[in-house]
């Protein structure tokens, strides 16, 4: 059998690079199924697979083991998920403050994941080009709320070309999954990046202050010095699965950092005496946002616009 990469996936056709260094387009050998899953794409974008040459093309015979992946529900109704990616080494969550604001909600919601999946992540707000003081006021806000919670926060300005180059050492030797909503400029980033990838660049609705999707599919691109950046579609929601209720608090890092604190070693830090997040809650410790987000994962409220 011969080994390869997935660099894109198109639903029913992949680009894979080869060993060798050889592109080719690829297709699945039937139904592909991985021991235990419940994903519409058993093959993602990131995945190492197996493969058979037929013809002028390819066909995918079998996934290796992952070191982990990224995974949300398919749909707001279905028990099936979709893997955006995997063998990741860094996640960069990209935000903008407005023209589309990003909630704080949907931030928290794909931080979890990471922790949940292992995968260190990094919070990076674009567009700081058209912040107003207030904007730089809030960003700080933020930047507090999630350095606290130990998650790296950086600005940037992908227009003027602003705050690159912590992004590149941030990025440099990794395999990185960009992800947001449509329209925070995924595109217009990985261009700043790396300019000779000459990324469609799309705008955003004055109507309703969402991006349009210029991103179809999962691809990655090879930045140079061993750097792989897979680009998402846009994602306007995202619903967390697999993560049991005792577990949730071990995702967010500054409740888990009090959970011996608590009076019951299995606190849920909703009405329980002497439950130290709570008082955290109150003397201002934990921010409002985050364990309103943590109630609503709690409460399986699965989508955060």
């Amino acid at each position: 059998m011969l080994k390869a990469k997935v660099y894109k996936s198109t639903g029913s056709w992949y680009k894979i690079k080869t060993e060798t260094g050889e592109w080719r387009d690829a297709r699945t050998a039937g139904k592909i199924r991985l021991e235990g899953s419940k994903s519409t794409n058993p093959v993602a974008v990131g995945d190492d697979v197996w493969y058979r040459d037929e013809g002028d093309n390819a066909v995918i015979t079998g996934v290796l083991d992952r070191k982990n992946h990224i995974v949300r529900k398919s749909n707001k109704l279905s028990k099936q998920t979709q893997i955006l990616a995997s063998n990741i080494d860094l996640l960069v969550i990209l935000a903008s403050l407005k023209d589309p604001k990003t909630s704080l909600g949907f931030i928290d919601r794909m931080s979890v994941a990471a922790e949940a999946f292992q995968i260190p992540a990094l919070l990076c707000f674009n567009k700081m080009d058209t912040w107003s003081e207030q904007d730089f006021n809030e960003y700080a806000h933020i930047k507090n709320i999630y350095e606290n919670a130990g998650i790296s926060v950086l600005s940037v300005s992908a227009l003027k070309q602003t705050g690159l180059i912590a992004v590149r050492q941030a990025l440099e030797s990794k395999t990185v999954l960009v992800a947001g909503h449509s329209g925070v400029g995924k595109s217009s980033l990985l261009n700043a990046l790396s300019p000779s990838l000459k990324l469609n660049i799309g705008k955003t609705s004055q109507v309703h202050q969402k991006g349009r999707h210029t991103t179809t599919f999962a691809e990655m691109h090879d930045l140079g010095n061993n750097t792989l950046v897979i680009d998402t579609p846009g994602i306007r929601e995202f619903g967390l699965i697999a993560i049991e209720e005792a577990e949730l608090p071990n995702y967010f890092p500054e409740m888990f950092a009090l959970l011996p604190d608590c009076k019951f070693y299995n606190c849920k830090h909703l009405n329980e005496p002497k439950c130290a997040v709570l008082q955290s809650l109150e003397n201002g410790g934990i921010p409002a946002s985050r364990y309103h987000s943590y109630l609503s994962i709690l409460e399986n409220e699965d989508i955060f616009q």
